[in-house]
């Protein structure tokens, strides 16, 4: 039996998926029983438990080949990130307790920085795992192709694109959550002992300035894309409710800048399958029936 929490979400649903097709028993930890039949249906186990709930947990992950963790966002956290760590606190109890033969964390490219930012969370949290008495993977992804969706109406509408990555010829490490989600399913039925890293990016690296060429492609017509600047980040996170931009902005500097990178660069990093282009076209179609 394989536990998967973070199952609704994008990398715990692929993770799930892949073992689903490899005819792996898997345990679903949701926090939500209303979402619970549409993974009851495809033969999951059902587990309820909140991510800092230890006694839920522990009766979650017991008995199982693995756990995959998968925990939820947080792009407005606390000034001493004080969620990360009674997230962390709770994960390892539980662990502890229930003895899984192994463990996949879901961590983040530049776990290893040392530069406060919004990735710290995962920093955090990896820090209190480090010695826990089963081996565990650390998968760091590179910055997620699916925040790409959050330009397509701009690009399909207005026909340009404002990115916070600059400059514009930068090329950066992506990935698509499909490909986060089947190396997941793989790296928690492999065996391994004490603690790993693996580190994880599409088949190229991409620049704000290939997303515009991308979207030009596909969508047929021109697509302008400009830089958003810095100065105005403040006011704008502000403006859309965060109490605490500080992170995010430093998580942003951290790519602009390199400091926010894959500890063994990327010669060291294990490749996904999925293309920009791939994973843009199928999300422009679905944009233009949904728009239609």
């Amino acid at each position: 039996m394989y536990a998967v929490i973070g199952i609704t979400g994008q990398v715990g649903g692929n993770v799930a998926r892949t073992l689903l097709a490899a005819k792996q028993p898997v345990r679903a930890i949701m926090r939500n029983q209303s979402k619970a039949e549409t993974w009851a249906k495809l033969g999951c186990e059902i587990a309820i438990a909140e991510i800092a709930d230890t006694t839920a947990l522990t009766a979650a992950f017991k008995e199982t080949e693995g756990v995959f963790i998968v925990v939820p966002p947080n792009f407005d956290p606390s000034i001493n990130f004080s969620e990360a760590r009674q997230i962390g606190a709770a994960l390892k109890s539980a662990l502890c307790e229930a003895r899984p033969a192994k463990v996949v964390y879901l961590s983040t490219i530049g776990a290893q920085a040392t530069q406060q930012n919004l990735l710290t969370q995962h920093t955090i949290i990896e820090n209190i795992l480090s010695d826990l008495p089963m081996p565990i993977t650390f998968l760091r992804p590179a910055w997620f192709m699916e925040n790409l969706s959050w330009d397509l109406p701009c690009a399909c509408e207005k026909r340009i694109i404002q990115s916070f990555l600059q400059p514009l010829e930068k090329k950066v490490p992506m990935v698509a959550t499909s490909d986060i989600g089947r190396v997941g399913a793989h790296l928690l039925q492999e065996k391994w002992s004490n603690q790993r890293v693996i580190e994880l990016e599409g088949p190229q690296r991409v620049s704000p300035n290939d997303i515009a060429a991308a979207f030009t492609q596909l969508l047929g017509r021109p697509i302008q894309i400009e830089t958003v600047p810095r100065e105005t980040w403040e006011a704008l996170f502000k403006s859309q409710g965060m109490q605490n931009p500080n992170p995010r902005m430093q998580m942003l500097d951290g790519f602009n800048e390199g400091w926010i990178d894959f500890e063994g660069g990327k010669i060291g990093s294990l490749k996904g399958a999925i293309t920009l282009e791939a994973f843009l076209k199928p999300l422009i179609e679905q944009y233009g029936q949904r728009a239609g």
